[in-house]
């Protein structure tokens, strides 16, 4: 791949995410974040029919559509669930990131869960090739981030990445451009949305939307809870007499309703932890952790993560872009994406 392997297209890595799928253009760089979401029309019985936008303006339907429209997420888990729309997704990002220029399709290289199924795998690939893919690469995802975090993870020595995304967090002790102990939970940035709007369900009796549930987990989400607790003004739809409610909503809250996810990740990292071979233990306790991935921008997730392991433990300069950073350095190197390229 890379540099004068084929003058008349653009080949592509792209990190495709259950909340966002970012897109690296051969020789551009990142060309392209957008939410994975699709918004098609109903037809009879409910049925999906055509696709009416894709991405961030899908995304803004999401709880305001009519009966007539729906936004779809075509991943769940980090896993395709909607074959159909993931293809139709895929074709219009490839096209807004590399354009119709080119004479001939694009390689692509997508990046992967690191427990996902070989026909979890299958269905990436089948669905990059549906949306113009020549040839298709898949690449785990927390050896992308590992790459993009700059970590020496084709030395024979130990690194550890944590990368908790929309639908999966990943954990990963990778040595020799292999993984050497990982872990994939179903425990991400999806799941705590979900567990702030069952807390305000729960505790005020305020049933809110996604974006209200994500809106609060940015602005008052914490690991520990800050110097001085913050708080937010929330609208929604009380559950007694079913008209519009605004509520404050404090950062101890959030933090109480996050508990239980958080726990969950800590968890798996120290099973992680556990099981790595006691050399590369020593490296990593050398090296320290990095974390990345939308997760990582919790208040004081990094230091909890350190507080519980004992390992230093620091977020990546730029956590959302980690993934799809290596992809594209794989991307833009033969040698390396032939070692680290999954069967």
């Amino acid at each position: 791949m890379g540099q004068g392997l084929n003058a008349f297209s653009r080949d592509l890595a792209i990190d495709l995410g259950t909340a966002n799928t970012l897109v690296y253009v051969d020789g551009k760089g990142i060309a392209l974040e957008e939410p994975s979401v699709v918004a098609v029309q109903k037809g009879r019985g409910g049925a999906l029919g055509d696709v009416l936008s894709v991405g961030r303006e899908a995304w803004e339907m999401l709880g305001r559509t009519p009966g007539n429209i729906a936004a779809v997420r075509p991943l769940k888990n980090g896993v395709i669930t909607d074959f159909r729309m993931a293809e139709e997704m895929l074709r219009s990002f490839i096209h807004k990131a590399a354009g119709s220029k080119g004479f001939f399709k694009p390689r692509i290289l997508a990046c992967v869960p690191s427990g996902v199924t070989e026909v979890e795998k299958r269905a990436v690939y089948e669905s990059a090739r549906a949306a113009g893919g020549r040839e298709v690469y898949l690449l785990s995802e927390p050896l992308a981030a590992a790459l993009g975090a700059g970590l020496p993870v084709m030395e024979a020595t130990g690194s550890m990445i944590i990368d908790i995304g929309g639908g999966t967090t990943e954990v990963a002790v990778l040595s020799m451009g292999g993984l050497v102990k990982s872990t994939s939970i179903k425990v991400a940035g999806d799941q705590m949305d979900v567990a702030i709007a069952t807390y305000l369900k729960e505790t005020h009796g305020l049933l809110i939307g996604d974006q209200s549930a994500e809106h609060l987990k940015l602005e008052l989400g914490c690991a520990i809870p800050f110097p001085s607790p913050k708080q937010a003004r929330i609208k929604g739809r009380n559950m007694s007499s079913g008209v519009p409610e605004e509520i404050s909503v404090t950062s101890l809250e959030i933090g109480q309703a996050l508990a239980p996810a958080l726990k969950r990740i800590l968890e798996s990292i120290q099973q992680t932890l556990s099981g790595t071979p006691p050399e590369l233990s020593s490296d990593i306790l050398e090296r320290g952790i990095v974390l990345c991935g939308g997760g990582s921008q919790l208040h004081g997730f990094a230091q909890l993560i350190q507080e519980t392991t004992g390992v230093e433990c620091v977020v990546d300069h730029d956590p959302m872009r980690c993934v799809v950073r290596g992809a594209g350095m794989a991307l833009e190197d033969a040698l390396l994406l032939n070692r680290v390229a999954l069967a």
